[in-house]
């Protein structure tokens, strides 16, 4: 689901296709040979695929990049013009190291026939009937495996569920495990904004079809293109979130985490913990593979990061070693990776593929050790460590959004968005005192919280971790969110670090005036070392955007108190391990991907905050 980045950029390119002007190519033919054609389904639907072929007489493994933007579309003259959602370059590279590459389009979009239907239940099917076309073919040797992000890694949940016999590894980046609480409604707290900006983008994505289309004069293709234009918009997403505003049978046949467990090939996995996109959840679909067939890339940054070329050696190492059976040694390379406190420079792709991390934490088993350490909410905004010693209540008006983080279109820019008026009054904060030691944080965290509204029966918490730097410098981590009726947990699922709300119908319940509830919201997964000296600052207040994502909270206005005492104690519980070494020096503000710094705005002097209100 890549998003505003490249989608202002991509559609003023497909514009001007669309208005006759023929685009210099940005980048040589890099294949050998281009196939391009309709493969059927097991009901009969025709999908559009196109094959990128390498030199020499085959047969080839294939790589499969399947979603409902233009894959069948690749090698025409728009993708060549790099006016595509994926990365030409990655493509390049596979063809180079001597892999088909194979791009399907889902059924209902593009040049596909069928009715558009996001992650519905013939998404995977579908995919399940693609690898057993291309393993068929004869320029295929039988090994398929697929690769890329966003959609098309939700695309190879959906098809490896499905367990094609000739699907012999997956690649996924980036997802979508569960639909509703990783992008759809964060915690239950409706996100609206991100669908309708998607929406747009998708039909750009369908505009590069058509200017590809008619520069191959392919009727079939722009005739199809003309008829899903038309019958998807029965279909939008923001339509299916205004018709399913609940987890229902609907939601949960798209609940793609569900399935995943049926998954048996090797899966190499992306993620980025600031993913403006989809979130860095995934629906915790990594708890449900086989630790043995499953490698990580975990990073700090944005929704494509996929593209980096230290991932691609990765990448192709581990086709190498499951598609081709080269004796490279990936098995035994570490099942887990962290990248701390990436960096990236340059534009567009480039920076993407630039992205460089200042440390790494590798585990051989996947896992590491990590310890819950808890602060607690304290009166005149503090965290302390024990909770006995913890008193007072604070409050903050309700609904008054706090500032954006990561909203700006061009996809590059790491920033703040200014304090907007009332922000004190609609918020509180504490902070913990100096560090005397460093902390590796990471797995995410638990904001667990007694909670009491005055003149309302319901409220959206944003939560906002951040590190307050000596200089007074404050950098961004990582947020959660939680609808207050939405508070009951899966118990099955939840952990003392990782609350999961239950998010079922008769679960909500709404909250009883100045009667106060436990409720925890999780903070998703992040990894971020604090070094000495810095100060760990918790924010709670009302959600505001957040990268891609644009919230509508719950609009009745009221008062929400903070209660921080014996018989409440309130706390931010983190995850931390010793199992790497935090960098000496600091990073420089400003460097670090999607943890943009900003002057510390309670600080009256460097390093004297303002107290929020408090209730003896």
């Amino acid at each position: 689901m890549p998003l505003a980045p490249r989608a202002r950029r991509v559609l003023s390119l497909t514009l001007a296709v669309v208005a006759g002007t023929v685009m210099a190519a940005e980048h040589a033919a890099f294949f050998a040979r281009r196939e391009t054609g309709y493969l059927q389904t097991r009901d009969g639907v025709a999908l559009r695929y196109s094959v990128l072929l390498p030199s020499g007489p085959g047969p080839f493994p294939a790589i499969l990049n399947y979603s409902g933007y233009d894959p069948g579309a690749i090698g025409g003259a728009a993708y060549l013009s790099d006016d595509t959602a994926m990365s030409v370059n990655l493509d390049a590279t596979l063809v180079e190291h001597g892999y088909a590459v194979v791009g399907v389009n889902a059924r209902g979009t593009g040049c596909s026939e069928g009715v558009f239907d996001f992650l519905g239940p013939a998404y995977g099917l579908d995919g399940h009937d693609a690898v057993e076309f291309m393993a068929g073919q004869p320029w295929s040797d039988g090994h398929v495996g697929m690769a890329n992000w966003s959609w098309a890694g939700m695309s190879q949940l959906a098809t490896a569920s499905t367990r094609p016999p000739h699907l012999t590894a997956i690649a996924p980046g980036m997802t979508l495990g569960d639909i509703r609480l990783d992008s759809w409604a964060p915690g239950g707290v409706p996100a609206p904004a991100f669908v309708a900006g998607w929406w747009q983008y998708l039909h750009s994505r369908w505009a590069s079809v058509e200017a590809s289309a008619q520069a191959e004069q392919d009727h079939r293709c722009l005739t199809q293109l003309q008829q899903n234009r038309t019958s998807a918009e029965d279909h939008t997403l923001s339509d299916i979130i205004i018709r399913h505003p609940l987890r229902d049978a609907y939601i949960e046949e798209r609940h793609l985490a569900a399935r995943t467990h049926r998954i048996n090939v090797p899966v190499l996995s992306m993620t980025a913990y600031q993913d403006e996109a989809v979130t860095s959840r995934e629906g915790h679909y990594h708890d449900t593979l086989d630790p043995e067939q499953l490698w990580r890339v975990q990073t700090n940054g944005g929704h494509d990061l996929y593209e980096s070329r230290r991932f691609r050696s990765i990448l192709v190492d581990f086709f190498d070693h499951f598609l081709k059976g080269t004796p490279n040694g990936f098995e035994t390379r570490p099942h887990r990776e962290i990248w701390l406190e990436s960096t990236a420079s340059g534009h567009g792709h480039e920076r993407q593929e630039s992205i460089a991390p200042r440390a790494v934490l590798a585990s051989a088993s996947g896992s590491f050790a990590v310890g819950s350490h808890a602060l607690y909410l304290d009166s005149h905004g503090r965290l302390i460590e024990h909770a006995a010693d913890a008193k007072g209540t604070d409050e903050f008006r309700y609904p008054r959004p706090g500032p954006t983080v990561n909203a700006d279109d061009d996809g590059e820019t790491d920033r703040w968005g200014r304090l907007p008026d009332g922000w004190r009054e609609g918020s509180v904060a504490y902070t913990s005192a100096p560090l005397e030691e460093p902390w590796l944080a990471i797995d995410g965290g638990s904001v667990d919280v007694w909670v009491a509204l005055e003149a309302t029966t319901d409220a959206d918490l944003e939560v906002t971790l951040t590190e307050l730097r000596p200089e007074g410098q404050e950098m961004y981590v990582q947020r959660g969110w939680l609808r207050l009726s939405n508070r009951a947990l899966d118990t099955t699922r939840s952990t003392a670090l990782r609350p999961v709300p239950l998010d079922l119908p008769d679960a909500q319940k709404a909250m009883t005036p100045g009667v106060p509830a436990m409720v925890r919201v999780e903070l998703p997964k992040f990894a971020h070392p604090f070094r000495k000296g810095s100060r760990i600052r918790l924010w709670i207040g009302t959600p505001s955007q957040t990268g891609g994502y644009g919230f509508a909270p719950y609009s009745a206005d009221g008062t929400v108190r903070i209660q921080h005492d014996a018989e409440h104690p309130s706390r931010l519980l983190l995850g931390l391990t010793d199992s790497g070494i935090v960098p000496a020096q600091r990073p420089v503000c400003g460097s670090v991907l999607r943890q943009p710094c900003r002057p510390d705005p309670l600080a009256t002097s460097a390093h004297s905050p303002i107290a929020p209100k408090v209730r003896p």
